[in-house]
Formats: C-alpha cells, sequence, structure tokens
C-alpha cells in the first residue's frame, strides 16, 4: 500500500454525476438478453474507461476513489426538512442500475464510497481538503458548481465534458467571487433545484456583488441596516436566519468519519478476469473487445447482437416513428408457462431480480378494482418467457377448479409481494394503476412502476389510441388474442375466473409479452421526442395518486338522492305536462325524430334542417336559437332534457354505484383520455355535475363526510385565464392579475369604456363570456348565442377584444403556424399535443386550428394540477386528511373539522407554486379554499 504523501495525486470522481449524465447523455439500452435497462451502466463504464485511458504518464493519479450519494436522508435533512424535497424521484428505468454501477466500480478495481447520512460531495470535500493538507494534489472529476467552493492551493475540478480544468478564475467567472466566498454567495441565492431558499430576490450576481463590498456573509448581515436600497435591505434584516441555514446547507463538511483513509485509494489496474466478467454480463460487446486489446488479454464471447458502442459525433440514431412499417415480431404462444404449485412459482420468480425488470398483467373478479379479488397473474421477462398464476378459477358450479392445480392465493401472494415490492425491480403494465389497486387491496404496494400506455400518451396524444391493441399492431404488428370470446356474451357469458385455466393461460401470458415489448419499442423514445420530463414528472408519478385516490372513493348520503331523483321525476312530470299543452298534443318528448315534427311541421318554426336520416335535427344548438326567438316550447324542452340528464345520470346511478363494502361511491379517472392531458373521471363521472344551478348544488349536496370530518376544496381561480395572460404576454392582464382585480371587470372596462365602479352587471357579463369564449376559439355565432345578442354585435365584440388585446391574435397566429410547421403544439412543460388535421382543407381546417390555440393553455392548466397532485400527498402525510376527487381546476379531500384550515393552507400553498421550479409564471396562481359538512357547502 503506497502511503499518500507530498507529490502524491488523487483523483475524486463524483460518481452520482457521472450516473445522471450517462443516463441523460445516450438512447436508453436494454439488455439484449432479457431486456434489462443498462443505458446509464453503458455511458458510466465508457465514461470510467475513457478517462483512465487519458489519465496516464506524468498527470497520472496516484489514488483515485469513486464517490456516491448513498441515501436522500442526509444531516442536511435534519437541519431543514425541505431541502431536496421537491426533487422527482429517478426515473424507474434508472433505479435498478444504481447497483450495477457500484459493480462496475468495483469491476474496473476502483474504490467505491459512500457513506449514510452524508452526500458525495461531503465525502468529496473530506478527502480533498486532507490531501491537499498532507501535500498532495487533488482533482475532483465533476463540474458540478457545489463543489467549487473547495477549489483552494492544491486542489482543482475537472469537466470532462468539456474538456477542461475548473479553476478560481473559472469559479469567479461562475459566481463572481473568488472560491473562499462561495458558500456566501450560494447562501443569498439559495438554489432552487435544491430547495435552499436563500434570501428571497437575490441572484447570484446581486450576491457577489454584495459580498464582494461587505467582504463576507456575517459582516453583511451585520451592517445590513445600512443598505441604501429598501427592498434589499428589508430582505436581508427579515431573512436574516434564513441565510444562515442556508449557509449550513450549502456548506460541505470536511470532516466525515470514513472508514477508508486516503492511502487505502492507491491506484490498481483493473483485474481482467474480473472486468470483463462484468462487461460480458452487461454484454458490452464492443467496450469488452477494447478493454481484452488494451490488457493483452482474449475478449470474451458475447452475443452478435449484443454490445454496445457510443454513437459518434453527429450521428443520426434513428427510432422507429409512428407511422413508419412497425418490425415483424413473432410471438409464439405455445412456449408459456402455467404456475400451477409453489415450487414452479419459486423457480419462475427467482429469475425477476437478475433481469431488474417484468411485466405484469392482473386479471380481477368481475369489474370492482377497489374490493375486487385476484383471478390471476401473468408475468413476462422477454420474448417467449411468459407466465400465467391462475389463483382464482373456478368451474361453472362455482368450485375452484383444484384439480387442475391452483397455488392457494395467501400462499402465491406473499412469495410475489418481495418481488413486486422490490424497488430494484421495474414492474411494466399498461393502464398499471388497475393492477396497484388490485395489490393493495392484498396488502401489496406495487412500485416502482412503468406504463405503456402513458409511455405512448406521452409521446403520440393525439395521433391515436393508447389501448394495448392499438399499439401492438402498431408498434409490434401483432394482432393479440381478443377477449371476447373468450369471455362469450349473451347466456353464455361468463367473468375470467370462469374460464377454464388452459384457454386463459394463454391469452393473459401473451398480454404481458406485449407489454414487456411495447415497452421496449416505446420507452427509448422518449428522449427523441424530448418528452422523457413529461412522463417521469407528470405521467408515471400521478398513477399511484390516482390510485389511493379512486380507493379513498367519497361518501354519498343515499336517502338525500333517492328524495331528490323523486324531486326530478315531479318536475319533468309538470315540464312534460306543458309542453304537451305548448305542442297542443301528446308526444314522446324523448323522441329526437317526434320533436323535430312537432316543431317544424306541426308549429312551423323556422329553421328546421333534416339530416341523412330525413330526421329533423334538434340537438342543443337548435333548441337554443329557437328559445332565444322567444319560443317556449323549445325552452321547456331544454329544462326537461336538462333534468332527464341530471336524473339518469346522477340522482339514479350514483345510488347504485355506492360500494356495498365501503359505502362509498369510488370513480376512476382515466389519464390518458383528453390530448391536452386533462383527466376524465368514469364509471360514474363526477366532474360534470353542473357548479352554478340550483340542482347541481343539490347533487353536491350529497356529498358528504364521515361524522367529524369536513370536505375540503380548493380550487384554482381563473387558471386558463392567467396561463393566457403568460402565453400571450398580455400586460394588461398580468397587471390586473398581479393587482387582484375583477378580471372580467377590467375587461369591460377596456373594451367599452366603462368604469369598474359600478359596472353593470350585463356588462361584466358579456367581458366574461368573451374571456372564456376567447380560450376555446368562440366564433360570433357562438357568442352571440351565448350571449343572446345578435351576431353583428357578437363580432363587434370580439373585434374589439382583439384590438384592445392584440398580444392573444399574435397567440393565435403563432400557435397556429407552429402547429402547422410542427405537426403539434406544446404546454408550457413540454407536454405535445399532436395535430394531424392542422393542415386539412374543409369544416376541419377551423376546427382544428381552434383545437391548437386551445390545447397549450388547457394542457398547461392540467399539467399544473397534475403536478400538484403529485406533490400533495408527501405535504398531508402529517395530517388527518385525505384527498378524494380531481374537478378540472379543483381538489377535493376529506378531513377531520379541526385540521380543516392548516390543511387548507399547507395544500393552498402546494397548489400556487406547482409550477416551480419547471416554470416562472408571470401571473400569480390564487387558490380559493373552503369547507363544509357537503361538498356543496365546500365549494
Amino acid at each position: 500500500m503506497t502511503p499518500f504523501a507530498k507529490g502524491s495525486h488523487l483523483h475524486l470522481i463524483d460518481g452520482s454525476g457521472f450516473i445522471f449524465r450517462a443516463y441523460h447523455a445516450l438512447p436508453p439500452l436494454t439488455r439484449k438478453s432479457d431486456g434489462l435497462p443498462i443505458g446509464a451502466v453503458a455511458g458510466f463504464c465508457n465514461m470510467i474507461w475513457k478517462m483512465l485511458q487519458e489519465t496516464k504518464g506524468d498527470d497520472a493519479p496516484t489514488h483515485m476513489a469513486v464517490v456516491f450519494d448513498k441515501s436522500e436522508q442526509t444531516f442536511r435533512k435534519d437541519i431543514y426538512p425541505a431541502y431536496k424535497a421537491q426533487r422527482p424521484d429517478p426515473p424507474d428505468d434508472l433505479k435498478p442500475q444504481f447497483r450495477l454501477i457500484r459493480d462496475a466500480t468495483r469491476a474496473f478495481n476502483l474504490p467505491c464510497i459512500e457513506k449514510d447520512g452524508f452526500e458525495a460531495d461531503d465525502i468529496i470535500a473530506t478527502y480533498a481538503t486532507a490531501a491537499a493538507a498532507a501535500g498532495g494534489r487533488v482533482t475532483i472529476v465533476s463540474a458540478d458548481k457545489d463543489l467549487m467552493q473547495l477549489v483552494a492551493p492544491g486542489i482543482e475540478m475537472f469537466d470532462t465534458l468539456k474538456n477542461r480544468a475548473i479553476g478560481p478564475d473559472e469559479v469567479f467567472e461562475k459566481f463572481g467571487v473568488a472560491p473562499d466566498r462561495v458558500i456566501d454567495v450560494q447562501a443569498l441565492a439559495g438554489d432552487s433545484v435544491d430547495n435552499v431558499p436563500g434570501a428571497p430576490g437575490i441572484g447570484i450576481k446581486t450576491a457577489a456583488q454584495l459580498i464582494g463590498e461587505y467582504g463576507d456573509l456575517e459582516t453583511l448581515l451585520a451592517r445590513a441596516a445600512e443598505i441604501k436600497q429598501p427592498k434589499r435591505r428589508a430582505t436581508l434584516i427579515d431573512n436574516a436566519e434564513q441565510i444562515r441555514v442556508s449557509r449550513d446547507l450549502v456548506t460541505l463538511r470536511r470532516d466525515v468519519e470514513l472508514a477508508d483513509g486516503i492511502e487505502t485509494l492507491e491506484v490498481r489496474e483493473p483485474e481482467a478476469e474480473q472486468l470483463l466478467e462484468f462487461l460480458a454480463l452487461m454484454e458490452f460487446r464492443t467496450l469488452a473487445t477494447r478493454v481484452a486489446s488494451k490488457l493483452k488479454v482474449e475478449a470474451p464471447v458475447i452475443g452478435d447482437t449484443a454490445g454496445f458502442a457510443p454513437p459518434a459525433s453527429g450521428t443520426d440514431v434513428r427510432v422507429l416513428g409512428a407511422g413508419e412499417p412497425p418490425p415483424v415480431v413473432p410471438i409464439d404462444r405455445s412456449v408459456y408457462t402455467v404456475l400451477r404449485d409453489e415450487a414452479a412459482l419459486d423457480a419462475w420468480l427467482a429469475r425477476i431480480p437478475a433481469r431488474g425488470v417484468v411485466a405484469v398483467s392482473v386479471e380481477g373478479i368481475g369489474s370492482d378494482e377497489v374490493t375486487g379479488e385476484i383471478a390471476g397473474v401473468a408475468l413476462a421477462i422477454g420474448p417467449g418467457a411468459a407466465a400465467y398464476l391462475p389463483l382464482g378459477h373456478v368451474t361453472a358450479g362455482g368450485d375452484l377448479f383444484s384439480a387442475e392445480g391452483q397455488i392457494p392465493l395467501a400462499a402465491a401472494l406473499a412469495r410475489l409481494k418481495p418481488v413486486l415490492q422490490d424497488a430494484s425491480v421495474l414492474k411494466i403494465g399498461h393502464d398499471v394503476k388497475r393492477a396497484v389497486k388490485l395489490f393493495a387491496r392484498q396488502g401489496i404496494a406495487l412500485a416502482p412502476i412503468d406504463d405503456t400506455m402513458l409511455l405512448s400518451y406521452a409521446l403520440h396524444a393525439g395521433l391515436h389510441g393508447h389501448g394495448r391493441d392499438v399499439l401492438a399492431e402498431e408498434f409490434l404488428g401483432h394482432q393479440p388474442l381478443a377477449r371476447r370470446p373468450l369471455l362469450g356474451g349473451g347466456k353464455s357469458a361468463r367473468g375470467f375466473r370462469e374460464v377454464p385455466i388452459e384457454e386463459a393461460a394463454p391469452y393473459a401470458a401473451e398480454d404481458a409479452e406485449i407489454i414487456w415489448r411495447l415497452w421496449n419499442a416505446l420507452k427509448p423514445k422518449l428522449p427523441f421526442a424530448r418528452v422523457t420530463r413529461v412522463y417521469e414528472t407528470m405521467e408515471r408519478p400521478l398513477v399511484p395518486v390516482l390510485a389511493e385516490m379512486e380507493r379513498n372513493g367519497i361518501r354519498v348520503d343515499r336517502a338525500r338522492l333517492s328524495r331528490l331523483s323523486g324531486d326530478f321525476a315531479q318536475r319533468m312530470a309538470a315540464l312534460e305536462s306543458e309542453i304537451h299543452t305548448l305542442a297542443g298534443s301528446p308526444f314522446n318528448i324523448g323522441s329526437p325524430k317526434q320533436l323535430g315534427e312537432v316543431l317544424f311541421e306541426q308549429m312551423s318554426l323556422q329553421g328546421g334542417k333534416r339530416g341523412k336520416t330525413g330526421a329533423y335535427g334538434t340537438g342543443a344548438d337548435v333548441l337554443e336559437e329557437l328559445a332565444a326567438q322567444g319560443h317556449d316550447l323549445p325552452a321547456r324542452v331544454l329544462d326537461w332534457r336538462a333534468l332527464s340528464k341530471l336524473k339518469s345520470t346522477y340522482t339514479d346511478t350514483l345510488q347504485d354505484a355506492i360500494n356495498r363494502e365501503t359505502g362509498r361511491v369510488h370513480t376512476s379517472y382515466q389519464i390518458a383520455g383528453a390530448a391536452t392531458g386533462r383527466l376524465a373521471s368514469t364509471d360514474p363521472n363526477l366532474q360534470n355535475i353542473p357548479v352554478r344551478t340550483d340542482e347541481g348544488r343539490q347533487i353536491r349536496e350529497a356529498f358528504v363526510p364521515e361524522a367529524g370530518n369536513v370536505l375540503l376544496s380548493l380550487d384554482y381561480s381563473q387558471i386558463e385565464l392567467r396561463i393566457l395572460a403568460h402565453m400571450a404576454d398580455i400586460g394588461a392582464l398580468r397587471q390586473a392579475f398581479h393587482d387582484g382585480l375583477d378580471i372580467h371587470a377590467m375587461t369591460a372596462s377596456e373594451m367599452f369604456g366603462v368604469p369598474i365602479e359600478g359596472m353593470p352587471s350585463h356588462i361584466r357579463r358579456q367581458a366574461k363570456a368573451i374571456n372564456f369564449g376567447v380560450i376555446y376559439g368562440i366564433s360570433a355565432f357562438g357568442l352571440a348565442n351565448n350571449l343572446r345578442i345578435p351576431r353583428a354585435d357578437a363580432q363587434r365584440f370580439i373585434d374589439t377584444y382583439f384590438e384592445r388585446f392584440p398580444g392573444i391574435r399574435e397567440y393565435m397566429n403563432r400557435t397556429v403556424a407552429f402547429a402547422k410547421e410542427h405537426g403539434h403544439v406544446e404546454t408550457l412543460f413540454g407536454r405535445r399535443i399532436h395535430t394531424p388535421e392542422i393542415n386539412a382543407k374543409g369544416p376541419h381546417a377551423g376546427f382544428a386550428s381552434r383545437a391548437a390555440i386551445n390545447a397549450p393553455i388547457q394542457g398547461s392548466a392540467a399539467d399544473i394540477i397534475r403536478r400538484a397532485m403529485i406533490r400533495v400527498p408527501a405535504a398531508i402525510a402529517h395530517l388527518p386528511a385525505k384527498m378524494l376527487l380531481q374537478v378540472h381546476d379543483e381538489l377535493l379531500f376529506e378531513v377531520a373539522e379541526s385540521a380543516a384550515e392548516e390543511t387548507a393552507e399547507v395544500v393552498r400553498a402546494v397548489m400556487s407554486t406547482a409550477a416551480l421550479p419547471a416554470v416562472a409564471l408571470d401571473v400569480p396562481l390564487v387558490v380559493d379554499a373552503g369547507w363544509g359538512e357537503s361538498w356543496s357547502a365546500a365549494h
């Protein structure tokens, strides 16, 4: 062992930095034999090998180590619990690679250093300080700005990406101060990525100026009262303690107790057998060949299709895209396995951890995902490597198929649970939320997860559907087994549990294999489409949040619904009688054909148009136009239809939807329904209950909390208008939102020259209709119908609106032009919404343009509430509260009455900052809160 003495040269490699650089620098890569994600491992190995080859000669290190972060829980969390709290979890396909990268480090015969409670930077600081004190030279292989405080005589940094050394001059260029004052600047400026608070409103440039003027942080804080700028002075005085806490957070520890002394880090040549064995295991054929040649040994034999070579600079990496011919991928169902006993299941499960990824498909008993049981589980780890585990199949008489062999449910789940909850094994599903709920019922937290439906949605929203069969044909060239023939229909219909195992197994196992193949086809496309952040921060993390909300459900007062249903029936009967009187004879109001004949033949009203079937059109637009002309019968029919819809959709249906076991209604959210990112509530739909009508409020009164609790509603105020003001850069609207003005009154004042104070309500109402209508590309015809005014007046209102706010027209033109050039539009957060018909001619052209204009606005609003929902569970974990529903811009919670106010403040803070740190809006996000003994009282 060579002692570390004067003249020694220590290289400290920021392993955590290398990992993420390797992960993001190259396309995703999976091991050919089994699909194990290995892209980051491959990049890391190539970076280490390149560095080892380039650090030879006089400048070669005598000592070297790779340093990693071990866990998120460090001493900094004890100082400030919010430290790094908003950082998203690492991508699920990266998690299983952390262990492999440490194995790679050891395979290169390099020390692999990490320690609980400390970050890699603290370990690097400790080694660097000790080495410099011993008279040695230190090179920190990293470009991380947090390490720049360590630069000093004998200690430099090296950025391998830019191939340049980082010394005092480079640090000054970055921070505006010498390295020994970097901590002071960072303490003032804070760090939004790591959630270091700093001094509000003070950035790096101002911080450097202040430290340069006052010398150091403590002197600055002591003399803050001398600062001439009032705002800056107040900021420093009011936030002095917060700034000191920030200094503690950014200061690297240089005294970490480490088991390995510097002398143990001496450079050792890689052991050929050990290194090549690892490279062969990873199937890195190209690198293995290079290493073997350099070490003058025989290269291992690795399959012809395996290996990894980074693309040369400027190489065009081609990835299958939508519309390209799908590859022929034969699927052989004859090789699938049926797991009928514990030994077979154990043997199969033992194959999963080494691969790090498994596709999972669950078959439930019945359609209830909250309280339902499991009929069987299918697993796949590669082409042809799929199996079906039957658990609840029964004969037509209801007896278990015990003679055919089924493992008892409890015994099977006990074996599945460790794998399904293993953090190093990625579980893939298609619409995986269903599996999450079914397993949660059995006490299994399925994680980490990937979802092929959501991968497709992030990549191709607006282009095609995201169902399994659609994707299998599009990307695999394969038509899966159909489900309907398996289950039958009519009198011979049966549930999946009643399907004989020999028929169920090929279908279920194929489902799992298709999911595995789709994941391999779709996941690598994310970085090329630039939607990795969308998927990793807004799609995948939302799955467990929605699953928990759906399992929570919401309590509904059956008796109140029943009374309301009866009341609606009576009112419908009265309207029916009035309608018949107005018509002069009875007819079936629910029949469009009969209604059309009454309106346009019997009553001779104008405007009747026959469709292809010969019947008159009697849609809502037709009836509203007739009602606007003063005709009573169509107005009463509209009232009758509204009550009929509320009765059939809500007051009747919700009674049937109450779960017998939980006593609550459990909606299901469709994540990949709307192209813009809006969630859709189904079975039952709880998002379309009218908000502003008496009937809608009466229905919401039936949604109630458990005893001792209240329902808490938090709702974004005019979020889409705020986003429009930001995206279109409308100064007047932005200022109005900052000033907390009545935005509709302000718009009316701008358009019509009417003072805000004492403004007539109808003038404000007109401005409101225009404000919201413009977002959806409303036409003069549509606005005229909404306001019951002549079309010419409506057109004049719209023209005046664009004259007063020209930036909106510019935004519209800019957005349509972008869509026509690129075939998609984007939200503020990078969500792509494809616009395949944007260049179409004829009637579709106008609709496609309006949709393209609205999509970035509505999509950005949807992204913001998704981001908020993902952060809420951690924020309210300490409170007696649970999130129940999302209704467009509103979140509904059930919370102990004593904690309502605190919960409201916590959630409001999350919602109002949900856009950060990705997007800094030019307008504030305002969140209204209310609570009470019903949904109606809370909203």
